[in-house]
């Protein structure tokens, strides 16, 4: 259905002048139904709440959350075509608070006048500090506005609570290789809006190798598609033959042989977190080296550190967990080239600790017993009888307070009587 339009030109309507210069194949290929928005099925699915809420035009205050490319700006352009609300596209990057009351302002009286609501789609929300992100909180409880953010972030850090409990979160993923084969098949053979027109003819193998350049970003994929299909120069009969040799020569081999069938990078991070478990710093190191030489996303292997600190060390060194998390933050903060260096900092130090995965292991069985044996009752010795009814009824009774009697923390027990004998926690160092 048709939607009410801002005088002023945004994102989601060009001007005269972009108009005349042909857009980018990653914007010219964005769907327009959500019939062509493939990938993300667990959160567009005809039958899932998001896409009914979308489509009723009953959408609240919502946060998408996933990588480049998973698809938040497309999902923002099918909410501004199905609702009757005035969608305002509203950007991190070029404005800022004072131009947030200016809309704000507008939206007021445009809910008096008519009762017409305000989707403000804020695009890279993550870019505003927590002081600006205060500046959406009473209009979005007020009703206002209904907030749409995107973010590559992770909101739990980069947008404050008050703002995320109002708002429901929806966190996308980075495409699969068959979503990506989707796209890349229907850009190459459409005429009007693809690259049909130029006739490309892709061997199968270059098309896996430009999926796998993709790396689960469509836009990644399709801005690759665009310029190696443009720098191929057509034959006789017009058709662009695009095999490996072409692919390699247009988009350089460093970038391919990563993972140039289909499975190195996870090869790769297999060989890396393995030579960490096993304490070699120089395998490690190499295999680091492999991933930044190909052009790894650094938060990746970051991510990867943040966990194996906790699932492999543990408390054979607890430091291991704040090495690996203050990487992390370096590596935001600083960005490459430098992030390299704390990530080889962080590489070393976790390498050459000593390791013990007990906590890890120790979770795993417990989690066992908790869907083996259900919904065990708290013992009552461990409840907090906060009423009378609840001390009548024994809770708490017999609790033995450790600050008063030390050896309650070894004779007292505290798993329920069909798990009392188990012990999850084994310490190597025990």
């Amino acid at each position: 259905m048709p939607r009410a339009r801002d005088e002023t030109p945004d994102l989601f309507t060009p001007t005269a002048r972009e108009e005349k210069v042909p857009a980018p194949l990653a914007e010219r290929m964005r769907p327009r139904a959500f019939v062509d928005f493939v990938g993300q099925d667990a959160i567009t699915a005809p039958d899932r709440p998001l896409r009914r809420a979308i489509e009723a035009d009953q959408l609240s205050s919502v946060i998408f959350w996933g990588p480049p490319g998973s698809g938040k700006t497309t999902l923002a352009h099918l909410i501004a075509q199905h609702t009757k609300a005035q969608f305002v596209p509203f950007s991190a990057v070029t404005s800022g608070v004072p131009e947030l009351r200016a809309l704000i302002k507008v939206a007021e009286q445009r809910r008096a006048m008519n009762g017409q609501r305000t989707i403000l789609f804020v695009d890279e929300i993550h870019r505003f500090n927590k002081a600006q992100q205060d500046a959406f909180l009473p209009h979005v409880e007020r009703g206002t506005i209904i907030l749409v953010g995107a973010t590559t972030e992770n909101p739990s850090f980069e947008v404050i609570s008050p703002l995320l409990s109002r708002s429901l979160l929806v966190v996308l993923k980075p495409l699969s290789d068959e979503a990506l084969g989707q796209i890349l098949d229907r850009a190459l053979v459409d005429v009007e809006r693809g690259m049909g027109k130029w006739k490309p003819r892709f061997s199968p193998e270059a098309k896996q190798q430009l999926i796998v350049f993709g790396n689960g970003d469509a836009r990644a994929l399709l801005t690759s598609l665009e310029f190696v299909v443009m720098q191929t120069a057509p034959g006789p009969d017009g058709v662009r033959v695009v095999d490996e040799a072409t692919l390699e020569a247009s988009l350089g081999k460093k970038a391919l042989r990563y993972d140039k069938a289909g499975e190195e990078h996870y090869n790769v991070i297999s060989a890396y977190i393995k030579s960490l478990r096993d304490s070699d710093p120089d395998g490690a190191l190499y295999w680091l080296a492999r991933m930044l030489d190909a052009g790894e996303d650094p938060k990746f292997i970051a991510r990867r550190m943040v966990i194996f600190a906790s699932e492999d060390i543990g408390n054979a060194d607890p430091i291991a967990l704040v090495v690996a998390t203050s990487v992390a933050q370096a590596v935001q903060f600083v960005g490459l080239p430098e992030a390299q260096i704390n990530l080889a900092h962080g590489t070393t130090y976790l390498a050459s600790r000593p390791k013990d995965n007990a906590s890890y292991v120790g979770l795993l069985e417990a989690l066992k017993d908790a869907k083996d044996h259900g919904n065990l009752g708290v013992p009552l010795h461990l409840r907090n009888a906060v009423t009378s009814l609840m001390k009548d009824m024994g809770y708490g009774t017999d609790y033995r307070y450790v600050h008063d009697d030390p050896s309650a923390r070894v004779e007292q027990t505290h798993l329920p009587p069909e798990l009392r004998d188990r012990r999850y926690y084994r310490p190597k160092s025990l």
